[in-house]
């Protein structure tokens, strides 16, 4: 299962799409929260975060997760706006795993999904 920790309606459809073409089981979070339960009850092999989306509080969520040994393990990618270096800055130091554009999120998507089965 693959979380997604999104609420813009566009890139939850494109995340839905490309997971369906690849028969992923995919679940969605809009907070920090029910990200985090999310986390706990099911183990996801992938949590994607939108990181310019301070709904959603990105950093907070894997600042959790890294400080909790059940969910620290759990790779994380992180889609950001190319000209937001503090942004980018900040998730890398919270602990994000792997941080793109979001041009190159959405290019990449099927590869990344389908690496995370």
């Amino acid at each position: 299962m693959i979380l997604a920790v999104v609420d813009d309606l566009i890139f939850m459809s494109k995340i839905r799409s490309a997971a369906a073409e690849l028969g992923l089981t995919l679940a969605f979070a809009r907070s920090s929260e029910a990200a985090l339960a999310e986390m706990r009850q099911h183990g996801p092999s992938l949590v994607i975060l939108d990181l310019n989306n301070p709904r959603t509080d990105p950093m907070g969520t894997v600042v959790a997760m890294k400080s909790d040994q059940a969910l620290a393990s759990i790779p994380t990618i992180g889609y950001v706006s190319h000209v937001d270096a503090d942004v980018v800055n900040a998730a890398r130091k919270a602990g994000v795993d792997d941080v793109v554009a979001r041009s190159t999120f959405s290019q990449r998507l099927p590869e990344i999904l389908s690496g995370h089965r």
